[in-house]
């Protein structure tokens, strides 16, 4: 059974997109710590992402890293965290989350609130530095 990110990838469910190539998509997080907290991808359905082949975690965070650049361009941060969980979504990804303290970086607070308008905007001005 397709994960939740496979629909996404393949466009049954709709997202944010950030970025896409052959073989990583990155997309807004819709339950974000931040405004633009981003999960990144490999199309490749693997649940843990320790279990990815080396040359595909190395090219997930080859592709995070892109995206991290850019998100940095629009969004007031002092850097881009990242966080590895792998519990929600068995699906490997990671999360780019802009910080400017290291407890910025806690599930367990509440989640921001946008509208489609600006969740849209905010993938907008990411992509846009990614040209």
């Amino acid at each position: 059974m397709s994960t939740i990110f496979t629909k996404i990838i393949r466009g049954e469910i709709p997202s944010y997109k950030i970025a896409e190539d052959e073989n990583y998509y990155a997309f807004l997080d819709i339950n974000p710590l931040a405004k633009g907290h981003t999960l990144v991808i490999p199309k490749q359905e693997v649940d843990y992402i320790f279990d990815l082949d080396s040359k595909t975690l190395e090219g997930l965070f080859s592709f995070a890293q892109k995206v991290a650049k850019g998100i940095e361009k629009v969004v007031e941060c002092k850097r881009i965290g990242i966080a590895v969980l792998g519990l929600e979504v068995p699906h490997a990804h990671v999360h780019l989350i802009p910080i400017n303290g290291i407890y910025d970086i806690d599930f367990s607070k509440p989640k921001l609130k946008f509208t489609a308008e600006e969740f849209n905007e905010i993938a907008e001005s990411i992509r846009k530095q990614l040209i």
